[in-house]
Formats: C-alpha cells, sequence, structure tokens
C-alpha cells in the first residue's frame, strides 16, 4: 500500500482490523462485502412511480404507490427527500390498503421551483395543498409529516379537503426551539462533501443520522447532489453501480442493518474531507442558510397540532421530548402518543416496521382503512 493510500485510509475511517497471510483472500472478501453494505439502491425497489406535478412555474417531485385506499401524503425533514420514507413505505403497504405519496419539499430532492430559499412554513403548506390538488382522486387524505415535514403537515391541514387524519413523527416546539440554539454548530460538523454516493451513505450511518443500513442507501442519494451536472445523486445511481463493479473500493466498515444507540453514540463518525480525494458530491440544500425560517416552522406548533379537530398521532422517539402544552394535551386525549425508544431522530428509518405498526394501528382503529394483513396492532402511551 503507498503512502497516499494509507493517508487517505487514515483520514477517513477507523482501522477494521488487518489480516496477513492466509486471511488475506478472507480480508478481500470481507472488504468486497463491506463494499456493498453501502451501496445505493434506486427508488424503484419502493415506489411504483417517480414523477413530476407541474404547478405554474414550479415542478415538484413526488414518488407513489398503490391503486386504492386513502391516500397517505408523506412530508419529510429538512434536508431529506421524499425518499426518506421508502422503507416505511414497504411496510405500510404490507400491513393496510392504501395509496401513498411522498414529496421532494420545496428547496429539496428533485422539485425545482422559481424561489429555492422561501421555505417559509406557510409557502411550504400551500405547495402540499397544491400539489395534492393537482393530484386529484384524493377523497380521504392521511397527512405523516417528520421534523419540518411535520410542522408544515400541521399547517397544511387546514388547506386539505377530505382530511380524515395526522401524523407528527418526532417535532414537538419546545423541544425543538430549544434545539435551535445548537443547531449551526450540528451542521459545521458534517462534512461539506463527498467524493462517492457510497461514502455519503457511510457517514451518515456511522454519524448515526440514520442507523438502518438499508434504509440510509436508499434515502440518502436524495440528500446529495453532484457537483458537475448539479443533479441529484439518484441519477447516478447506475453509472455509480457499474464503476463499483469493476474497479472502485473504497474502506468501508461493516455493520448490521440496525445500528443500536448506545453503539451509534460510541461510533466515531467518519471525516471524508481529505484534500487527496475528488470531492465529487454535497448537500442538495445548505440548511445553514435556512435559518430565518426556523423559528417559523416551529412557533405555535403544539396549539396548531392540538386545534387540528381530526384524528391526530404523535410518535416520538422519546417521552423527553414532550413540551407542557403537549402534555396536557395528551392526558386530556386530544391525540394519540406512541413513544418509540432506541432509535434516532430519524424514527422513520430507524424503525420503518415499528412506525408502519403506530400508523396502521391508527387508521384501522379509526377506519381509514381495511388491514391488508394481520399486523401487529400497537397500543397507545398512557
Amino acid at each position: 500500500m503507498s503512502s497516499l493510500q494509507k493517508s487517505i485510509l487514515k483520514s477517513k475511517l477507523p482501522p477494521s482490523g488487518i489480516n496477513f497471510g492466509l486471511n488475506s483472500r478472507l480480508s478481500k472478501t470481507k472488504s468486497l462485502q463491506r463494499k456493498r453494505d453501502y451501496e445505493p439502491v434506486q427508488w424503484s425497489m419502493y415506489y411504483d412511480h417517480s414523477k413530476d406535478i407541474k404547478i405554474g412555474d414550479n415542478t415538484f417531485h413526488v414518488y407513489t404507490r398503490g391503486t386504492e385506499g386513502p391516500l397517505l401524503v408523506l412530508l419529510h425533514g429538512g434536508g431529506y427527500s421524499g425518499l426518506t420514507w421508502a422503507e416505511f413505505v414497504k411496510s405500510i403497504t404490507t400491513m393496510v390498503v392504501c395509496r401513498v405519496m411522498a414529496i421532494d419539499l420545496r428547496g429539496h430532492g428533485d422539485t425545482v421551483t422559481t424561489d429555492e430559499e422561501d421555505l417559509s412554513v406557510g409557502t411550504l403548506a400551500l405547495d402540499v395543498a397544491a400539489i395534492i390538488e393537482a393530484d386529484g382522486d384524493n377523497n380521504s387524505i392521511v397527512l405523516i409529516g417528520h421534523s419540518m415535514g411535520g410542522a408544515v403537515a400541521v399547517r397544511a391541514a387546514s388547506l386539505i379537503e377530505n382530511l380524515c387524519g395526522l401524523a407528527v413523527i418526532d417535532v414537538v416546539e419546545g423541544t425543538a426551539m430549544d434545539a435551535l440554539a445548537s443547531m449551526q454548530s450540528f451542521l459545521r460538523s458534517r462534512p461539506s462533501s463527498f467524493s462517492s454516493i457510497s461514502q455519503a451513505v457511510e457517514w451518515c450511518v456511522r454519524s448515526g443520522q440514520i442507523r438502518n443500513i438499508q434504509s440510509a442507501k436508499v434515502s440518502v442519494p436524495g440528500q446529495i447532489k453532484n457537483i458537475e451536472t448539479n443533479r441529484l445523486a439518484t441519477h447516478d445511481i447506475d453509472a455509480h453501480l457499474k464503476l463499483a463493479s469493476i474497479d472502485y473500493e473504497e474502506p468501508l466498515i461493516q455493520r448490521e442493518d440496525i445500528i443500536p444507540e448506545e453503539e451509534a453514540s460510541n461510533m466515531a463518525p467518519p471525516t471524508p474531507s481529505s484534500s487527496t480525494l475528488v470531492k465529487k458530491y454535497i448537500w442538495r440544500i445548505d440548511l445553514a442558510k435556512t435559518e430565518q425560517h426556523w423559528f417559523g416552522w416551529f412557533k405555535g406548533l403544539s396549539s396548531a397540532f392540538l386545534n387540528i379537530p381530526a384524528p391526530k398521532m404523535l410518535l416520538l422517539a422519546g417521552v423527553d421530548r414532550l413540551d407542557r402544552e403537549l402534555t396536557v394535551g395528551q392526558m386530556q386525549g386530544k391525540f394519540q402518543m406512541q413513544v418509540l425508544p432506541a432509535c434516532g431522530h430519524a424514527v422513520h428509518e430507524d424503525v420503518p416496521d415499528r412506525v408502519a405498526e403506530a400508523i396502521a394501528t391508527f387508521m384501522v382503529r379509526h377506519k381509514f382503512a381495511d388491514p391488508a394483513s394481520d399486523f401487529v396492532r400497537t397500543f397507545p402511551a398512557c
């Protein structure tokens, strides 16, 4: 191994062990397996269609699946895309009869608008309402949003005809407002670029941003874009896999599909920022530049959530995230709450099956949808 190769290896990841002599063949086999662990996968494994919806001069990108049942409109968090719901969609559609539409919100994914910087919650809510209306044939709507997307779902609820239910995932006004002070520090701690899609997938898993490798492999390409083409990394996956099958190899660390919380907290994230590497991908959206909208996303969220007349569900990664107003509302039975511990902020990616079970139970309980299988029913938190 050359000194340059050693330098690159040390700058990116902790060593994964060294094999000598008779173990060299086994080492090579494991290296190939490690490489496959982080290879991206296409959206077509999870959705039936990937399409654009034109609204005026704006083009909104959506992923859809299913042909009957209520429509689940899925809204991702800041920095993510509609692909963040892939593993959840795979699970929920086996549990209840439903259709799904995962939207790339303004400034994210493959959506292209005339004003990419207007990420105010009001504008995003109007976008969602317009997309649903343009899609047509939406007799029963269930809005489901994660983080920023949850705040958008709450604000969009009053704009949606035929809304029958609302589910918000891991966003609470009090906790979110407290976290804003440290958000810029968190964003600065992330690498600004990656040399390949696989490297970005690995970083997201190793850093704990997404603890489910299968979800990360489909979700992360929707979060980064090619510097040269200015297109989303999803458009490069076929070429990437073809190159990888020939001669491409990166030093990657093998992990189980889901990273336990205690392990994720102790893992040192890779730092793929060596100047010796060619930087090809950057984040699709610069979240640091959206700071002017953060306060508006979450201010008054709890009150707005409680005032929605439709049946509501709140899914949290920990009970400590509940603020006072929601605690009182939950004790008064104004919404159903479910706590899913041992996962990170991206709850629907870390434990998609459990989130699907909770939402499927919620939908069947309120007769929004018919069960498609005998799935495990969950019980609301007390």
